[in-house]
Formats: C-alpha cells, sequence, structure tokens
C-alpha cells in the first residue's frame, strides 16, 4: 500500500499538464480561519519552515504539497555509487546531494535546497497570478518536498476563511474564499482536515461548518485541534479530544502549535515537537499517545492509503470511461487533411447525399419536433396551399350587380334574347385569375424550405463542415444560388398555368355543366315559384335588393369593378334578369371547380418539377463544379481555430487518461492490502 499515495502523485502531475478536472483524485484538503494555526501544522508535517507568514490572508492561492519519503542522502549516495544496495526508485534520486529538497511544477528542471527559497517562491508566484493586493486566485501551485523525515502524503492547503475585507481585498473576499473551499471539499474522493483552535469554541468553527454541508455524516473529515497550550487557565480540550462534544468519524487530534515567539527566535521544529510532546503528557496523559504532530501525520498517511485503496476502483472505471468518450470525440474531429482532393469530393458528396435523403424522408437524423423537408413539401402542397384554394369562393368579389352589368354591356344596343357567352368568359377570367396568388405563395414556401434544409444538413450533416468554415459557407452560396436561380423559372411556370386557363375558356369540358340544362333548371324553378304564388314576395325582395340608390343598402356609395356604369335606378329587376345572373353564377361556379381542381393537382407538380426535382438532379454536379478547383482547394480546406484547439486539447486529455491507466495498471492487487 506505501505504493498508492506516490501513485496518485503521478497521477496529480498526469492531469496538470492538460489542466483538467474530469479526474477527481483522492488528496486531504486542509481548512481553517485565519490564525487556526494551519501553515504550523503544515510546517511540522514536514519539518521545515517553508509556508510564507504575515498578516490578513497569506496563503492566497491553492498550495498542493506532495510529501516525499526518500532515503538519507548517505544511502542515496551509496545506490548512486554501485555499492550492492538495491535500486529503488522510491528512494534514489540522483544528482540531488541534499538530505532535502523541493521542486515546484511552475519551475522546470529546477530543484529547491533552501526553504527559504521555496517560501520565497511561494510568494512570487501567488503575486503573479493573484496581485500584491491580497486578492485570492482558484490556479493551484504544486510543491513536492522530498526528505527522509516525511511520510508518504498529499494535501491541498487553502486559503484562511475570512470576514473582513483588508486593504484592497474585494468587499466579497468571505464568499469567494468560502467559494474555492467548497469546489475543493465537495470532491467526494478527498479528505478533509479542519483545523480549529482549541480556544475558540468549536460549535462555531467555521472549518467544520463548511465540512458538514458537504460531509454532514462526518465520514472523511477530520478534526485537528490546534494551540492547546493557548486555552484559558483551569481548562482543557479533553471532552473535546475524547470526541464528546461534536463526534467525528475518522477522528480529532490535538496538537500544539509554534508560538510566534519560537518563530521570531527561529526554534527548531525538532525542539518544538519535543516540546509539544512533553506539554501533551503533563496535561493529556491520557491520550498523549493519539495526539501530537508525528500522530497526525502517521494517522494522514495512514486514512489517505486506505480512502485511496477504496477509491481506486472508480479511478480506474472512471478513466477507462473517460478514454472511450474523448477517443470518440478525437474521431469526431477526424484526421489532419492530407489528399485535399478526395476530401473535398467526400464532403460535398456528403452534403448533397443528406440533402437529398431529408427531401426523400430517408436522412439519418429524423427530427420529432416539427415537420421538415419533403414531409413539409408535402403539407404546403396538400394542407396549406389545398386548404387556401379550397377556402377560395367560386363567386367570392362578384355581386349581381357586377354579373348584370357585363350582361348588358355584352348585349350592346340592343336586348338579348339569349344570354352572352362574353360576360359569362369575361366573369370566369376574373374569378380564376383569383387562383394565382395563392399558387404563387406556394412556390414562395417550397422555396423557403428548401432553404431551410440547406441549414438543418449543415446542423446534422458530417463534422468536416464545422471543420471547414469556409467550405460550409460556399456549399451554403452554392446551393442557395441554384435556388434562387430556379425560383423565377419556376415562377414563370406557375404563373402560365394559370394563364393557360386564362387564355381558352373550354365550355366543352366533360365536367362543365350544359348551358342549355342550366337555363332550363332556372327557369323550371322560376315557374314553379310563380305558379306557387311567389311572384310578389320575389318582386318584393327585388325591390330592397335594387333600392332607388342603387343595388341594395351594401352597395351604397361603391364602385362597379368591370365597368363604371350603373344599372338604372328606375325600375326593378324583371324576372328575365334574375334568371340571366342566376345562369351566369352557376356556370362560373361549375367552372371554377374544374381549373381550381387543375391548378391544385399541377402546381405542386410544377414545382416538383422544376424546382424540387431539379435541385436534387444537379445539386452534386453543380457543387462540384464550382467548388471542385484546384486554386480553392486549399483556402476551402482551412480548419477553423476552434476545432483545431479542440482537437489539440482532447488529444493530450486522451495521452494523458492513457498515462494514467498505465500508472493504474502499475497497481496489482497485492499492493491494495
Amino acid at each position: 500500500m506505501d505504493t498508492l499515495i506516490p501513485t496518485i502523485n503521478r497521477l496529480q502531475e498526469v492531469f496538470l499538464t492538460v489542466g483538467a478536472d474530469v479526474i477527481q483524485l483522492p488528496q486531504i484538503v486542509v481548512v481553517g480561519s485565519q490564525s487556526s494555526g494551519k501553515s504550523s501544522v503544515l510546517e511540522s508535517l514536514v519539518g521545515r519552515d517553508f509556508l510564507p507568514r504575515g498578516s490578513g490572508i497569506v496563503t492566497r492561492r491553492p498550495l498542493v504539497l506532495q510529501l516525499v519519503n526518500v532515503a538519507p542522502l548517505q544511502e542515496r549516495l551509496k545506490t548512486e555509487n554501485g555499492n550492492g544496495i538495491k535500486q529503488n526508485a522510491q528512494i534514489s534520486y540522483p544528482g540531488v546531494k541534499a538530505e532535502e529538497w523541493g521542486t515546484f511544477l511552475h519551475c522546470k528542471g529546477q530543484t529547491f535546497t533552501d526553504f527559504q527559497e521555496i517560501r520565497q517562491e511561494i510568494v512570487t508566484e501567488t503575486e503573479r497570478t493573484s496581485g500584491e493586493n491580497k486578492g485570492i486566485s482558484p490556479e493551484p501551485i504544486y510543491l513536492k518536498i522530498f526528505s527522509p523525515k516525511v511520510l508518504n502524503l498529499t494535501l491541498v492547503d487553502l486559503p484562511g476563511i475570512t470576514k473582513v475585507p483588508v486593504g484592497e481585498q474585494p468587499e466579497d473576499i468571505e464568499a469567494q474564499v468560502q467559494e474555492m473551499i467548497m469546489s475543493f471539499i465537495s470532491n467526494p474522493n478527498c479528505l478533509i482536515l479542519a483545523v480549529s483552535p482549541a480556544n475558540s469554541d468549536l460549535a462555531t468553527s467555521d472549518a467544520l461548518k463548511l465540512a458538514r454541508e458537504v460531509d454532514p455524516d462526518g465520514r472523511r473529515t477530520l478534526l485537528v485541534v490546534s494551540k492547546l497550550d493557548l486555552m484559558d487557565a483551569g481548562t482543557d480540550a479533553l471532552e473535546v479530544l475524547l470526541g464528546r462534544v461534536i463526534p467525528v468519524r475518522l477522528g480529532i487530534i490535538g496538537v500544539v502549535n509554534r508560538s510566534q515567539h519560537d518563530i521570531n527566535t527561529h526554534k527548531s521544529l525538532e525542539d518544538c515537537l519535543r516540546d509539544e510532546q512533553a506539554f501533551l503528557q503533563r496535561h493529556y496523559p491520557s491520550i498523549a499517545s493519539r495526539a501530537s504532530s508525528r500522530y497526525l501525520a502517521k494517522t494522514l498517511s495512514r486514512l489517505l492509503m486506505h480512502h485511496i485503496r477504496d477509491c481506486l476502483p472508480d479511478l480506474k472505471t472512471r478513466v477507462t470511461v473517460l478514454s472511450s468518450q474523448y477517443q470518440a470525440r478525437l474521431n469526431s474531429y477526424g484526421q489532419p487533411v492530407e489528399d485535399q482532393s478526395a476530401t473535398l469530393l467526400q464532403i460535398v458528396t456528403k452534403f448533397a447525399s443528406d440533402y437529398c435523403h431529408t427531401i426523400e424522408g430517408t436522412a439519418r437524423y429524423i427530427q420529432t419536433s416539427e415537420l421538415c423537408g419533403g414531409a413539409r413539401i408535402c403539407y404546403i402542397f396538400h394542407e396549406t396551399f389545398g386548404r387556401t384554394l379550397q377556402s377560395i369562393d367560386p363567386l367570392g368579389g362578384l355581386s349581381e350587380l357586377d354579373i348584370l352589368t357585363a350582361i348588358r354591356n355584352a348585349t350592346g344596343p340592343r336586348p338579348a334574347l339569349f344570354v352572352p357567352e362574353v360576360s359569362f368568359e369575361l366573369l370566369a377570367k376574373r374569378q380564376i385569375k383569383r387562383l394565382e396568388e395563392p399558387s404563387m405563395r406556394c412556390v414562395e414556401l417550397v422555396h423557403e424550405e428548401l432553404q431551410r434544409i440547406i441549414q438543418h444538413c449543415s446542423s446534422y450533416s458530417t463534422q468536416e463542415l464545422l471543420r471547414f468554415p469556409k467550405l460550409h459557407d460556399s456549399i451554403v452560396e452554392v446551393v442557395t444560388g441554384l435556388l434562387r436561380k430556379r425560383l423565377p423559372i419556376t415562377n414563370e411556370m406557375v404563373h402560365n398555368l394559370v394563364s393557360i386557363e386564362l387564355a381558352y375558356i373550354n365550355t366543352k369540358h366533360p365536367d362543365f355543366t350544359d348551358a342549355a340544362q342550366v337555363s332550363a333548371s332556372v327557369n323550371s324553378q322560376q315557374a314553379e315559384a310563380i305558379d306557387g304564388g311567389k311572384r310578389w314576395k320575389n318582386e318584393k325582395v327585388a325591390e330592397e335588393k335594387i333600392p332607388a340608390a342603387g343595388f341594395g343598402s351594401s352597395m351604397k356609395g361603391q364602385a362597379i369593378n368591370l365597368l363604371d356604369t350603373a344599372v338604372p335606378a328606375s325600375r326593378k329587376l324583371s324576372s328575365k334578369e334574375q334568371r340571366d345572373c342566376e345562369v351566369i353564377s352557376r356556370l362560373i361556379h361549375s367552372y371554377f371547380l374544374i381549373v381550381r381542381k387543375s391548378i391544385q393537382d399541377s402546381v405542386p407538380k410544377t414545382v416538383m418539377h422544376f424546382l424540387v426535382n431539379f435541385v436534387k438532379e444537379h445539386l452534386q454536379s453543380e457543387l462540384v463544379g464550382q467548388l471542385y478547383k484546384q486554386p480553392l482547394l486549399q483556402d476551402l480546406l482551412i480548419e477553423s481555430q476552434d476545432t483545431a484547439q479542440q482537437r489539440t486539447e482532447v488529444a493530450q486529455m486522451l495521452e494523458a487518461l492513457k498515462k494514467a491507466n498505465n500508472i493504474i495498471c502499475e497497481i496489482r492487487e497485492t499492493h491494495l492490502f
């Protein structure tokens, strides 16, 4: 199990290279308020003075401290000289001629043997990112200390919990510090080392309060009661240390910190540790063996090793799963382009295929939220366009006054014996013309949908389109240009469909009602009405429809649609005039239904032939013809900066995961027990 902590340290270094937080590694996080004794506790674990000291927040960046136990210098020198001592990677560090030393991750290849220089480097590196105004930064400093006096251990020292901003600190410094602390201790794989001074009430301990928020059962919290020697005379912390005041699952350990006088007089840590043990023997003899800084170091090392052992299976699984996910992401970004011609043809062909499949309804990505592609075009033809045509009244906008005026104008100066055909043609064409506007709108809606398919295919098509933004824009431009070129041709053909119907009124159409039959039917109905004694009522209705001012009150003040000539208002409509109006109305209604049915059928066919199918058939050749040109290849296949950066980051992360997996696999099952 001794290899577990160094293994986690190696994993930390691996993931530091990619700046990733995707793996939550086991570690011990030190939490406490300002002046709680955190720094003294850490220095007692190391046995050296190396942390900055001062007023206010001194620790302003997370300090990841890795303690590595090494063999004494003399033993290492014998190993390097080949004097028969077995080489051990854990204790042999060739080239370092010091008993103890430290290294920083940000200082590549540099070794610090003077711990005062280590302290100064921490200050310098802190100010580099946090400034000199006591602000804080979440970017960690990684320090590794090698010594034969330490146990293998990894700790994270965080800024002390503060209440009042000092100097140029922001007003929300307390919230910033607590947010940083929570980001670390929320990791379920971390152990929480809560430091609280013995001369304050543990019930108000900020460290314990934050620890309980993320670890309410206390399963991963260890409490360190510092400054035991500073309690008021006549009091002690025995009840607290025995866990009778606030129970903590991992235990409560009391320590005696160095006093400021000890620090000022440069009292050695060895002497301080001896004095600490003597104090515990005098005041807490019953628990002296379960207190002190030395006992804390052994306990932390043991707890961390067991914790790593418990976390290792999930860690292996996490690394394996992430490796698969990042490999899939890397594959989605594609390989660097080697053959530009082949790549361009592949992308163009894929886009054209996806575009056509979307129209045909065979695309791989089927939307469930809304209609798109061919389904939407079908809806436009048979629902939107069809319903619009069906809603058009064959006689809409045509009044009796319009019909009667047209009949009279068609007879000239002579009274007509029969209903003139010219009036029927004139009025029928006027009604048929109303079908042109919805037909042109149908073309517009289909054109808009074909435009939408471009974006649909761009979103769900090959990843290469996202890799090459210039190629994407060029494809969109070519397809849009093809659609724009076909739109006026399609509009003209649809316009011609209506013009064809207007060009020849086919009164011999098999579905058209025979005029003689209509006339006979109207005459028969009129005769029956007269024989039934309804003549007076019909004439009365006619009088009401044609008052002295014109055709009905609803027509008062309105202009005639066809000719600006009003029917003489000096008399009522005769029965013949009423009959003629009825005959023309029925004939127009019958013929309009024939033409509407024809337009409703032919417009979708025209749009499909001249627009939709044409684009499907010529899309790929149009793309190849305009884009597959040697001078354009290099420019079109320039990757977007985001894609290139993401591929690099994913590749680095995948490499880190592979290294992590190899490191974990080095741990044999026998090492876990």
